[in-house]
């Protein structure tokens, strides 16, 4: 009498009087269905096809098998008034339950009018010994400064920003001055004058940007230094703003970083007579007390710590359209700083 043989990929009938070691050629493995190609686990062989799948040959030689496989064991369905209880049906498991992080309360954005305080300074040993190898002090530059008078040599540039002209005699003195009354910022690639935002992504383009307002030439700031324009960037963590300013041998005695919770003032001193100045109005809310100004020899890092915990979308935010009353306040900032 033959019997139906049960291994995975023969299906023939057999005699199982006549049934020696390799009568029967079948997949020891299991089915395998993954990304739309369909095998056996024991070989590599792969289709996309059900029908090719279902006629490929064994991989493996062996008896024929009589023993149907057990068929796989159903839960026990209870019932009760001839209801099915479905919670019974339901798999087991240990329940977690997931709290969502507590909201950070909202911080109302304070005044920008709020007092300035100065951030702490921590000056480096690197910076320290590039003073004293180059041998820059404040001393030297007022001293010099003093011996200079008020006497202003030929071939002085115009300190005003954006101004390219140089003193060559009284007559200079009648001359009209063409420069930028703004600050320049640099964000996100773009280079602009916060007075005219003429944006650009080279350097150079930015530097040879002609004035946007006329006045009388400048050839002297009170402390003798040059206002320059200086590549700076930010990056932020979750807790932290850094911003870094590329300024090398910064004088720790001339440089001043002044901030509220939104507003930060930075005037650097650096290379002798170059001075860098920015104002920013900050996207975020800074806590001024764990703020903390670093100073290196080749830049500084102003790293603020953030009120709360967030991502700011920049570093600032979007300078208004200049009016008659933010010339006041920035005479005001100058008056102040001096």
């Amino acid at each position: 009498m033959s019997l139906l043989c049960y291994n995975k990929g023969c299906g023939q009938r057999f005699d199982p009087e006549n049934n020696p070691e390799d009568a029967c050629t079948y997949h020891p493995g299991v089915p395998v269905f993954h990304d739309a190609l369909k095998g056996w686990s024991c070989c590599k062989r792969r289709t996309t096809d059900f029908s090719d799948f279902l006629s490929i040959a064994g991989c493996t030689k062996g008896h024929h098998n009589k023993e149907k496989p057990p068929e796989p064991v159903k839960p026990e369905v209870k019932s009760s008034g001839g209801k099915k209880e479905l919670e019974d049906l339901k798999p087991r498991f240990d329940e977690y339950v997931i709290q969502a992080p507590k909201p950070v309360e909202f911080i109302q954005r304070p005044s920008a009018d709020e007092p300035m305080v100065e951030l702490q300074q921590k000056v480096s040993p690197s910076l320290k010994q590039a003073l004293e190898n180059i041998k820059l002090s404040e001393t030297q530059q007022i001293s010099k400064s003093e011996n200079e008078g008020n006497e202003v040599k030929i071939g002085t540039a115009c300190t005003n920003r954006g101004c390219t002209k140089t003193y060559s005699g009284p007559g200079s003195n009648e001359d009209t001055c063409l420069f930028h009354p703004g600050v320049p910022i640099f964000h996100e690639g773009m280079k602009f004058w916060s007075c005219c935002r003429r944006k650009t992504s080279d350097f150079n383009t930015f530097l040879s940007q002609e004035g946007c307002s006329t006045g009388a030439h400048a050839w002297k700031k009170a402390d003798g230094t040059k206002l320059v324009p200086c590549r700076f960037d930010w990056h932020q963590t979750a807790s932290h703003v850094t911003i870094s300013i590329y300024a090398k041998h910064s004088i720790p005695e001339l440089c001043t970083v002044k901030a509220n919770r939104t507003t930060v003032c930075i005037r650097v001193i650096f290379e002798g007579e170059k001075e860098f100045e920015q104002n920013i109005s900050l996207w975020g809310v800074i806590d001024v007390s764990k703020s903390i100004m670093n100073m290196m020899a080749a830049k500084i890092e102003i790293v603020m710590k953030k009120a709360e915990p967030m991502s700011w979308a920049r570093l600032d935010l979007l300078p208004p359209t200049p009016t008659a009353s933010d010339g006041k306040k920035e005479k005001e900032c100058v008056e102040e700083r001096d």
